[in-house]
């Protein structure tokens, strides 16, 4: 029996709206036009429902306090860093503007491990996001709450002045660099006051991460706006993306794509070569 085991099934909702300035500065922030229609963009439905905790209610890392009540939908895990590993995203139907949400949220599974960078606990929480004709979104994202870093820890991830990016193999590839506003824009979109995004005192010292990490999320919208590059607005049926090394502000961030149909595979890499982000995709099948 986990001492978590309590958690499991525990549910939150909340209520929004897609208001026109909300989607008005989403668009400014990725220097994007409007699709055009009614609807919003793939990728928006992660700044909708978000949680606001009052400040005296956060933590020392920026993150809401978790403690042992009913009220506490997340379990007070005892580990002191945490970061959005992976999510699986199901899209139904485009949200429309204008139209009010709702978000269930369900802690569907926790599970502790041991790796060779200590001791790992994932929480898996599955978000329905409802528009006023159905369901719209289904995800089910996993949390990993992370050791402390030791003090003397080097910073990560590691310089490397001698590896490079090379896109051979991919049809499709862009290159940018978030920069501090960026971040902080979408910070200020999802209303996440993670302080490794912004505070870079705290981001080498406490979690020694070498510089502002770019948001796991952050990224994935990239990669759902190179996807509706070649494939236009709100293509996909499924999108699936897996963290796995930190993305550093500032540094060059290639994103690549290829294949079509069912086997869209797409990934975002470091300067360096070395891969951030593993991503695939499916395309919805086309009434004929």
């Amino acid at each position: 029996m986990s001492a978590w085991d309590a958690w499991i099934g525990r549910e939150e909702v909340r209520t929004d709206r897609i208001e026109h300035g909300l989607v008005a500065r989403w668009l400014a922030t990725f220097d994007r036009d409007a699709t055009g229609d009614s609807t919003v963009p793939q990728g928006l439905h992660w700044c909708l429902c978000v949680p606001d905790a009052a400040t005296a209610q956060l933590g020392p890392d920026g993150h809401p306090v978790r403690d042992d009540s009913p009220q506490s939908f997340l379990p007070p895990v005892p580990l002191p860093r945490r970061m959005w590993a992976s999510s699986k995203v199901d899209f139904f139907a485009p949200l429309q503007l204008g139209e009010a949400v709702t978000r269930t949220s369900r802690v569907q599974s926790i599970t502790e491990k041991s790796g060779g960078s200590g001791q790992l606990v994932f929480v898996d929480v599955a978000h329905e996001t409802f528009g006023e004709a159905g369901m719209a979104v289904r995800e089910v994202q996993s949390i990993v709450y992370r050791s402390a870093a030791a003090a003397c820890a080097a910073l990560s991830p590691p310089e490397n002045i001698v590896g490079s990016f090379d896109a051979e193999g991919w049809s499709k590839h862009r290159m940018l660099v978030p920069t501090e506003t960026l971040l902080f824009r979408f910070s200020a979109l999802t209303f996440n006051s993670h302080r490794i995004h912004y505070d870079l005192p705290y981001t080498q010292g406490e979690e020694r991460y070498r510089g502002l990490v770019v948001h796991g999320p952050l990224t994935a919208t990239f990669l759902l706006d190179l996807a509706r590059r070649e494939l236009g607005d709100n293509a996909l049926a499924h999108f699936s993306y897996r963290g796995l090394s930190p993305a550093i502000c500032g540094e060059a961030l290639h994103l690549v794509m290829r294949g079509s149909g069912d086997e869209i595979e797409m990934a975002a890499f470091a300067a360096d070569g070395r891969q951030v982000t593993a991503a695939a995709a499916q395309r919805k099948q086309l009434n004929v």
